[in-house]
């Protein structure tokens, strides 16, 4: 986990997916304040990180952050069977800094979870 710096023009930005949103809600609304969650949702820019297709995401400020601390762990397995480690982590000031996939055999996701089918670890 590295700052920010390190995405170009060529990782261009865009707002959430829905199914992101609701993934992100379910891991941290208990852990943030939903005013704060709602805005941060609705007003963010993320670029998708080079993971080979495994869905994380990084979230973009003007700027310089550095992976702070993370914030929340969970699991799922995949339709194919693998299992999939999902972590929210935040910058230095406690702001959201990416959703991180890790698919244990480094495969692309087959489909994006469901708050269902989370297993949380807090």
């Amino acid at each position: 986990m590295s700052d920010a710096s390190q995405f170009t023009s060529s990782n261009p930005t865009r707002p959430l997916h829905y199914e992101e949103q609701e993934l992100i809600r379910s891991l941290v609304s208990d852990i943030l304040a939903k005013p704060i969650l709602e805005r941060t949702l609705a007003n963010c820019r993320v670029v998708d990180m080079q993971d080979g297709g495994m869905g994380s995401i990084r979230f973009i400020q003007p700027e310089r952050r550095v992976f702070g601390r993370t914030l929340v762990e969970a699991q799922y397995t995949d339709i194919d069977g693998v299992l999939v480690s999902i972590t929210v982590n935040v910058d230095q000031e406690d702001q959201l800094f990416e959703v991180d996939f890790w698919k244990v055999d480094f495969s692309p996701l087959k489909r994006y979870p469901q708050p269902k089918d989370l297993l949380i670890k807090r």
